[in-house]
């Protein structure tokens, strides 16, 4: 699906990470990954409390915070609040994880195979759920629009994006959260395989929005959603957003994207290794369904910068060599030794997102774009689509 410029917003952007508040503050941490002992987790009572999150587990919770930050971020609910200004049926959820109640669902099946379904506690079975994630979030602040939950392997968090905006352009909803989460707990160090300390621990949330409504209600949009992409391939689904050989402005490769020889995926395949790479897992860790969540609100900050004039911290210039900044989170585009600090502004000012296995034929991909008031000072209105809700 091809959205139209300035028809699918983002009103809001929010965060629970440890080390990371902002878009622009995780973009220097994927910039500039942090050496040294990791960052405190991040502490979900701080946000939203204690009290009726005893018997929540850990995923939902800190969805929970992303998305009060992204609701409060986007003007729909008030500081000292939890409920949304806005009809509650205008607001739909879009919820991403592969990972985050697995220990729940794990616990739960052990339980009942060496004793019996008895011995379960009431109050914890309800996390067993596959879209608890989404629902809790949709129950704590009276949002009773569509509800969704993805688990979708690599591609998830994109999809999701894909999904809200979706249902906002099909005149569903007036506005969607969309969330992605995941942690880490024995369960999943497991199946996975890896460390804690690999993983990622923390969620991110948006608010998708209609830009005639975000306009009517006097919200600040901070990107405009470009065309989204699904390919066998990472080289066809970045062709099919660039045709033409188009450079973007910055490109959030894959979870630890690794470079190929020049030329190895074809001609225009990829951008050219003069455009800024990032990989925002080398600053999380590997965050499996929350992926395409956390690139968008990363590109959310260079988009940011973008327009300031300035952009990411730089280190290696493309003429450092193949390899250079190759999957390591470094944005490069500055000459041989330049020092870090601002670059001129790029040409382009898109930000081109993609996740996905180039080796399990899922690539998804998208385009953010700097908001329309930026483009146009008066984009031109869609028609109403005949579903479009009432309020």
């Amino acid at each position: 699906m091809t959205q139209g410029p300035g028809e699918v917003v983002v009103t809001g952007v929010g965060l629970a990470l440890p080390g990371a508040d902002t878009p622009d503050a995780l973009l220097r941490r994927t910039a500039c990954p942090v050496t040294g002992p990791a960052a405190e987790p991040f502490d979900t009572a701080a946000r939203i409390g204690r009290r009726g999150h005893r018997y929540k587990d850990r995923a939902t919770r800190l969805a929970l915070c992303a998305a009060l930050d992204a609701l409060r971020n986007a003007r729909l609910i008030p500081s000292d609040g939890e409920e949304v200004t806005v009809p509650g049926d205008t607001v739909g959820v879009v919820a991403s994880s592969n990972l985050g109640n697995l220990d729940t669902a794990c616990l739960t099946a052990a339980a009942i195979a060496e004793r019996s379904a008895v011995d379960l506690s009431p109050m914890s079975l309800p996390n067993a759920s596959s879209n608890v994630i989404a629902s809790w979030v949709a129950i704590r602040h009276g949002l009773r629009g569509p509800n969704l939950m993805l688990c979708n392997g690599a591609t998830s968090g994109l999809d999701a994006v894909h999904w809200g905006a979706t249902l906002v352009a099909a005149g569903r909803v007036r506005r969607a959260v969309v969330i992605g989460v995941e942690t880490h707990n024995a369960v999943v160090e497991d199946l996975l395989g890896r460390p804690a300390d690999e993983l990622l621990d923390g969620a991110a949330a948006l608010v998708v929005e209609g830009a005639r409504w975000a306009e009517a209600r006097g919200a600040r949009a901070t990107a405009a959603l470009g065309p989204y992409e699904r390919r066998a391939g990472l080289g066809g689904c970045v062709e099919a957003l660039l045709p033409g050989g188009a450079a973007p402005g910055v490109w959030f490769t894959p979870e630890r994207y690794a470079e190929g020889p020049a030329g190895a995926d074809g001609p225009a395949a990829v951008p050219p290794r003069s455009v800024p790479r990032y990989d925002v897992t080398s600053a999380v860790g590997r965050a499996s369904g929350a992926l395409g969540v956390l690139q968008c609100a990363a590109a959310i900050g260079w988009l940011a910068r973008a327009e300031a004039g300035t952009d990411a911290e730089t280190g290696a210039g493309p003429e450092a060599g193949p390899d250079a900044g190759a999957g390591s989170g470094t944005a490069f585009g500055a000459g041989p030794g330049a020092a870090p600090g601002p670059v001129p502004v790029p040409a382009s000012r898109q930000a081109l997102i993609t996740s996905g296995d180039d080796t399990a034929d899922a690539v998804a991909g998208l385009l953010l774009r700097p908001t329309p008031d930026r483009c146009h000072p008066h984009p031109p209105r869609a028609p109403l689509s005949a579903m479009e809700c009432s309020r």
